[in-house]
């Protein structure tokens, strides 16, 4: 017989009801899957159509600042990469003051693709916040960005 103790089962219950991450958790796979269906039919995730929106800046940033913007680490953004470039809807070059560091920019199919998709994304988006239950989705946006 093992004497080691187990949590309580009203400790599993604590955490489904209560912790935060698993709710934050559970909420960005459900936007992602409704972003997702919503961007197939331009043949483009939501993981895919937020680096082309972090791309649409006057001077292409680097692979560093990218992966900042979207909290990714470098290996993650540069496998995210590596479709979008095969499409040809970014080019990654390396840097012309540092030859370490990468930019990436957006090409002229990867704006006109993110041109399209933006009319999607702002209907997507304005059905999600209507459907917010409790306070606004600015309250939301300002609660989830004070954990960052």
């Amino acid at each position: 017989m093992s004497t080691h103790m187990q949590p309580p089962l009203s400790f599993t219950h604590l955490v489904r009801d209560t912790c935060l991450c698993l709710h934050v958790q559970r909420a960005a796979r459900a936007l992602a899957r409704r972003f997702d269906e919503a961007l197939r039919p331009l043949g483009l995730t939501q993981g895919q159509f937020s680096l082309l929106t972090s791309l649409n800046r006057p001077e292409p940033p680097t692979l560093g600042s990218v992966a900042a913007l979207l909290a990714m680490d470098r290996t993650t953004l540069t496998a995210n990469l590596k479709p979008l470039e095969r499409r040809g809807l970014i080019k990654v070059t390396v840097d012309k003051e540092d030859k370490r560091s990468r930019r990436i920019a957006i090409t002229p199919q990867g704006r006109a693709l993110l041109t399209k998709a933006a009319p999607v994304w702002k209907k997507t988006h304005a059905q999600l916040e209507r459907s917010i239950a409790r306070g606004s989705a600015d309250d939301l946006r300002a609660a989830l960005m004070s954990l960052s």
